[in-house]
């Protein structure tokens, strides 16, 4: 084998027979001591317990759970009722004054309209209940679940999801960040950064209401995570048929949370009752490795360099492109910067590269950078 076939990935049919002995494990009880119960595959802790427990074991014991083991877990009680009710009617409030603005916000895998979303629902939580807030994410369940996988100083975001009823499922997916790229992206990053992707984000959801399985609740499919070609094949149909005939669903009472590693292949579930609709606080945590050592001000030096770029092709105009654009789409701000024709936003060294190809003058680029500056603006 070269190393090319080391490094670079495709969708080998093959790792299909792989990955289904990869979920088919068992989740034994002996291997997490602290759960009060095994359900379905997923240890289930309560919050309570945890509080006495000793933190580092518990924590411990979390990491090994995201990395190799069922990869999800559940905390029960993780936050007081009446601070979840709290919360719930802040974030109606926001839903209701986002859309008399005319705002509507999308989601990544499920059909528009099937659901109401609160992009950036931390920031917007904390500035409209500030007491509320503190309550909230002074839960030491949430706190614990983010340092056991990323460590200190990780970044908390947050989004809140209700599911309307008859609203439909997702499509099942890996997450953030190569699970947000079609296969032919995640092809062009080298395997070791598809093993590194899981370790820097970490997916949770705090229920807001009860969630019996008729509801909807996340689908799940444990120990997927495990599958190292997952970013590739997931969309596949074989993948996505085991999972619709496999997936398990955790029924949850208002103020358990549920956190799992972003590579478990998950996806929400349908609402089939008439009248219950279900929200949850989906929360996506960041390592606080996912920065560069410098702030660069790359707009202004795309600006810079558009006039010289014209006169350059091949390979030497996409290396300057890639060393002065703002090559990812994120973070950004999904109440303005939507995604467009895919998963995620243009970026900055797609709108370049369209410029070029369109023949913009500099004049018009500089205005299509500050439009994209001001969609991303928090």
């Amino acid at each position: 084998m070269s190393y090319s076939d080391q490094i670079w990935l495709g969708q080998d049919a093959a790792a299909f027979e792989r990955f289904k002995e990869e979920v088919g494990r068992v989740t034994n009880p002996a291997d997490w001591p602290l759960a009060s119960e095994i359900a379905q595959n997923v240890p289930i802790y309560e919050a309570t317990a945890i509080a006495r427990a000793d933190r580092k074991e518990v924590m411990a014991e979390w990491a090994t759970l995201f990395l190799s083991g069922p990869g999800v877990l559940v905390i029960k009680g993780a936050l007081p009722a009446d601070v979840v009710d709290e919360a719930t009617e802040v974030f109606d409030r926001i839903i209701a004054a986002e859309k008399a603005s005319g705002a509507g916000a999308g989601d990544h895998f499920a059909k528009p309209g099937a659901n109401d979303r609160v992009w950036n629902a931390l920031e917007k939580h904390c500035i409209a209940a500030p007491e509320n807030f503190v309550r909230y994410y002074a839960a030491d369940g949430l706190a614990m679940a983010s340092e056991a996988w990323l460590g200190r100083g990780y970044q908390m975001t947050a989004q809140v999801n209700r599911v309307n009823p008859g609203g439909a499922a997702q499509v099942p997916h890996r997450d953030y960040h190569l699970g947000f790229m079609t296969a032919e992206d995640a092809a062009r990053f080298p395997a070791h950064v598809h093993g590194l992707s899981p370790l820097l984000t970490l997916q949770g959801a705090v229920a807001h209401a009860d969630m019996p399985v008729e509801t909807g609740p996340t689908m799940l499919l444990p120990y997927s995570q495990s599958h190292f070609e997952g970013y590739m094949n997931y969309r596949r149909h074989d993948y996505q048929a085991y999972f619709a005939d496999h997936y398990v669903q955790m029924p949850l009472e208002k103020g358990d949370a549920v956190f799992f590693n972003p590579a478990l292949m998950h996806g929400a579930g349908s609402n089939l009752t008439k009248n219950l609709q279900r929200m949850a606080n989906l929360i996506q945590v960041g390592s606080a490795f996912g920065r560069s050592i410098e702030a660069v001000n790359r707009s202004r030096m795309v600006k810079t360099i558009y006039p010289l770029l014209g006169g350059m092709e091949g390979a030497a105009r996409a290396n300057v492109i890639a060393s002065s654009a703002e090559g990812y789409a994120y973070p950004t701000n999904l109440d303005t910067d939507l995604p467009v024709g895919g998963l995620a936003p243009l970026t900055q060294a797609q709108i370049l590269e369209n410029a070029l190809a369109d023949g913009v003058s500099p004049a018009d680029f500089n205005a299509l950078i500050d439009a994209a500056d001001a969609r991303r603006a928090p």
